[in-house]
């Protein structure tokens, strides 16, 4: 009879990504060399993410070990007895830890290299004996790579994913059959105000979500939003146009279909969290402004515009910026710059009224880092986040749960930029949010496709 019962070695990096990896391998057994505690302590000084990360493995850790009843050498069980969240009372294993230097066949290798160090220790645990499969789970790669040249089975930590694969992302839209109207059971339509509703029966209903976007294949074809769904029952509105230059955002009119989507939810007052995905030039940040700036400056909705995104640089990093909170933040802000350089020309009919303009604009828009969000509450704000995919889901977490009353918060990024070690395209914070929000009546989400920039643009994003 097969053990069917494993052993996880753990590197560092996967406790400083996630510390409650501990409990997430259900009724399996975590091992942790002593290299990875001497990391985590070398890495809990600071306030950097991971450096927090790092800080609260050490208590989980604690916090299990005084609970324990057991000796070191018994194992510590990792169900705490007064810890009640559902990852908490999934994990069932014990944690070991390494309590004698371990001697392996790695010894060969430079044991200077931490890397190295964790690779003998967990080689050494297989050769023990142990019952079960032993395997090691690290983010690094090249330490994977080198576990599977020593026969060690190595995976990739797991249970950040959102999603198994990106193509299972949820877009915000889709199509209606071309005789969808014809099919349907029980049509009724009604109007309230300016606004058409449809209520409908069909079978594909029970796959829709609050806010999502449905359209025939035709392009002059009808465009719809569901408003809510009920098993195969479904209410539908006529979303707005704002294709038309009767219904421009700030000057701004939309170019395409998606655009024309996303318009409708940064300037629907139901709606208090937007997701836009889409690659460079499809006109993410520039929508969101100028639906900002007319619900701020024109219909009062808001007290002022707070725009942030994470500090990650592509290149090389240009060291510390001297200054202000603001000044500081100002390098980062081109695409704000450049866009709202844009919006101001929409409405300028003289050289003083530009003036005029720039000064009450940029006393109404904030720019705030992501270092100094903790703890804070936005009441009535308009808050854009901007390269969202650089953030992690806790990191994500931080920033949505700073809304206070009144506040609407815009995400927007290209999860096929990411430059935050460790993060991927599945792990992304901007992919849990589109993920978890998604059934939510009041969270929207559409992927933008069409580059609206400039033919180069357009040509360069399809072909490099």
């Amino acid at each position: 009879m097969t053990n069917d019962k494993r052993t996880f070695v753990l590197d560092t990096n996967v406790l400083m990504h996630d510390p409650s990896a501990l409990f997430r391998f259900a009724e399996h057994d975590i091992f942790l060399p002593m290299t990875v505690l001497e990391e985590l302590d070398a890495a809990k000084k600071g306030m950097s993410e991971v450096a927090r990360n790092a800080r609260q493995t050490s208590r989980f850790i604690n916090d299990l070990m005084e609970a324990s009843d057991n000796t070191i050498d018994q194992g510590v069980p990792l169900r705490h007895p007064d810890w009640r969240s559902a990852h908490h009372e999934q994990a069932t294993g014990n944690l070991w830890f390494e309590t004698e230097p371990a001697r392996g066949p790695s010894s060969a290798q430079d044991q200077r290299v931490a890397d190295n160090r964790i690779l003998r220790s967990t080689l050494a645990l297989r050769d023990e004996g142990r019952n079960g499969e032993v395997v090691l789970v690290s983010k690094d790669i090249n330490l994977r790579i080198k576990a599977t040249i020593c026969g060690l089975p190595a995976e990739d930590y797991q249970n950040d994913r959102a999603l198994d694969d990106l193509s299972m992302l949820y877009s915000g839209s889709g199509d209606l059959a071309q005789n969808f109207w014809s099919e349907g059971e029980d049509l009724k339509s009604w109007t309230e105000g300016s606004r058409t509703f449809y209520e409908v029966v069909h079978e594909d209903a029970q796959d829709w979500y609050p806010n999502q976007f449905l359209h025939l294949p035709d392009p002059e074809g009808a465009e719809a939003q569901v408003q809510s769904v009920d098993g195969n029952r479904a209410v539908l509105r006529i979303v707005n146009d704002y294709r038309n230059d009767g219904l421009n955002v700030w000057g701004i009119t939309a170019r395409n279909r998606e655009q024309n989507f996303a318009l409708n939810l940064l300037m629907d007052d139901r709606i208090d969290f937007v997701t836009l995905m889409g690659t460079a030039g499809t006109g993410k940040t520039l929508l969101s402004l100028a639906a900002g700036l007319v619900q701020t400056l024109e219909e009062k909705r808001f007290s002022e515009i707070i725009m942030t995104r994470a500090t990650v640089p592509v290149g090389e990093d240009i060291g510390f910026l001297p200054g202000t909170e603001e000044e500081k933040m100002g390098p980062w802000m081109g695409a704000l710059a450049d866009n709202l350089e844009f919006l101001t020309g929409k409405v300028d009919n003289g050289g003083w009224e530009r003036a005029a303009t720039n000064d009450i604009i940029s006393s109404r828009i904030k720019i705030r880092s992501l270092n100094f969000m903790r703890g804070r509450t936005f009441l009535n704000r308009f808050v854009i986040i901007d390269e969202a995919q650089n953030l992690t889901s806790k990191q994500m977490k931080t920033l949505l749960t700073r809304a206070g009353p009144g506040t609407k918060m815009v995400c927007l990024g290209n999860v096929e930029q990411i430059d935050t070690p460790y993060l991927t395209e599945t792990t992304s914070g901007l992919t849990f949010a589109v993920d978890r929000f998604k059934a939510w009546e009041h969270g929207g989400h559409i992927t933008l496709t069409r580059g609206e920039r400039s033919r180069l643009a357009d040509y360069a994003s399809q072909m490099l």
